[in-house]
């Protein structure tokens, strides 16, 4: 692959000056809160969507910080005397962070994006020109080999990661090192891969600018550059899922047939996996006619894997073909050009059976059990992240289950989760609901429908009963065969449980 068409990146060996470059951009309150406070929430938001004149307007003036937007953000030339009042100018011309432009002017060589780690941590993406902000299309016509900045989907991934400490963590297609930074906060060492070595570069930058501990970085597709030897207590990757004809934009087009890319890339980390390690993916997969689009995914599961495989967003062909033209900014050049593209895309899809294109997260788990969960759901309404702890906990509650029959249940003690509230849905005036609604209000936000006994089981439930006393009691009080409340509810239990509305005790 060749970068030639891209402009030369700073050096990645001099951490001397990246050091004393962050200690510059810190006392300048060049961070994701300064940002915030200098640009106000509408001209900040902006950037998220390409539009940079709001941002301009605001730094007008000659602030240090207003410098560092320009120069950094906004990809303005700034007057070499102004710099030289903020940054070490000198050494950042040397080390290629900075080059000189007309006689008295600088200019950034890379994005530099503040980025608030989940402790408060100052941390700064490093990512290629005009790839800091924006969304689809963000800067137009993207080269093959460009790296991009923060993302949706880049930090969807951070806050859904499990953080637990680990002694080796690998993240797959790094990009601007986005996952490598979060993993270096609980993982010993972090092996991070890349087929772009331009990718890598910026990664060292990204680690380097953060004050975060270097990455092992190694070039390769996917798993190609791990050792057979080699496993991992944390795998990460946002790889390039897009399922695309041909593979012409590294940091998106995986180079496979449909969503083969993805379901490689789940299929081989089974096997890079220690027990009780966690691997997490975003991903799309096929929508193809005819075939159940969970049970395509559940054929992805490696032997030996739990799996928790969350649907969240479903597109068809035509809204995922325009989706990811304008992405590359294909919109923005020749009508008839862009209609063969898209006319390709659709060829494609057609060839394929494919009448949709699904979105959403993958997350296994290395166990020991003969029995392997495979939870496979569409769940596209709001969640609270981060995540990670919600995504822990599901894999508790499936040991949990798996290590309690129905007796077992019985003789259990649980207590209602915390912020769940009780709905109940039926006529004005009637004397009974139709049904009756449990609400979670952090995580995933889930609700679920439970019967009469459901409800009032999980309403006395706090820890001190065993789930068949409760049972008995409730059977008293509506007048039922104790012995049948017994042998119809453990399910709605395990039910609740499984889906985190109640918590096991002891």
């Amino acid at each position: 692959m060749s970068n030639s068409s891209l402009p030369a990146l700073p050096e990645s060996d001099r951490p001397e000056v990246a050091a004393r470059l962050r200690d510059a951009l810190l006392g300048a309150a060049f961070t994701a809160d300064g940002l915030l406070d200098l640009l106000g929430a509408p001209a900040y938001t902006a950037l998220a969507r390409s539009e940079t004149v709001p941002a301009l307007r605001a730094t007008r003036g000659d602030t240090p910080l207003e410098t560092l937007v320009r120069l950094f953000l906004l990809q303005q030339p700034v007057p070499h005397a102004r710099v030289a009042d903020v940054l070490p100018v000198t050494a950042c011309l040397e080390s290629g962070w900075l080059v000189s432009v007309g006689t008295d002017e600088v200019a950034a060589t890379v994005d530099v994006r503040p980025y608030g780690g989940p402790d408060g941590e100052d941390w700064f993406i490093v990512s290629d020109l005009g790839c800091a902000v924006g969304g689809a299309g963000g800067i137009g016509s993207r080269e093959e080999g460009v790296v991009l900045g923060v993302g949706g989907a880049s930090t969807t991934l951070a806050g859904i990661t499990v953080r637990t400490p680990v002694s080796a963590a690998l993240d797959l297609g790094t990009g601007s090192g986005i996952q490598a930074l979060h993993a270096s906060r609980h993982a010993t060492r972090v092996t991070a891969t890349d087929l772009n070595p331009r990718a890598l570069h910026i990664t060292a930058l990204t680690l380097a600018l953060s004050g975060a501990q270097a990455a092992d970085l190694r070039e390769g597709s996917l798993f190609e550059p791990v050792r057979d030897d080699e496993t991992y207590e944390l795998i990460v990757s946002n790889p390039p899922f897009v399922i695309s004809p041909g593979a012409r934009l590294t940091y998106r087009d995986g180079g496979m047939g449909g969503d083969d890319l993805c379901r490689s890339l789940v299929q081989q980390a089974g096997e890079r996996l220690r027990e009780g390690g966690f691997a997490q993916f975003l991903a799309n997969w096929q929508h193809v006619e005819g075939e159940d689009w969970q049970d395509r995914l559940r054929s992805w599961v490696p032997r030996g894997c739990d799996a928790w495989i969350v649907q969240r967003e479903v597109q068809d062909v035509t809204q995922y073909a325009e989706l990811w033209l304008r992405d590359a900014g294909d919109h923005r050049g020749d009508t008839t050009a862009y209609e063969a593209l898209y006319d390709a895309w659709l060829d494609e899809f057609e060839a394929r059976k494919v009448k949709a294109v699904g979105f959403g997260w993958i997350t296994l788990r290395r166990t020991d059990s003969d029995a392997p969960s495979i939870t496979v759901e569409e769940w596209p309404h709001p969640v609270e992240q981060p995540l990670g702890d919600t995504v822990r906990e599901h894999f508790d509650r499936v040991d949990y289950l798996r290590a309690h029959d129905d007796a077992a249940l019985l003789a259990a003690h649980f207590r209602l989760a915390p912020e769940i509230i009780q709905e109940q849905v039926g006529l004005p005036g009637a004397e009974d609901p139709e049904h009756v609604v449990l609400r979670q209000h952090r995580g995933m936000r889930r609700a679920t429908k439970v019967d009469t006994v459901g409800a009032g089981f999980a309403g006395v439930c706090d820890g001190t009963l065993s789930a068949g006393r409760i049972l008995d009691a409730i059977a008293q009080l509506v007048g039922e065969d104790p012995v049948l409340l017994r042998d119809r509810t453990p399910a709605q239990i395990r039910l609740l449980v499984e889906q985190g509305f109640l918590e096991p005790v002891g």
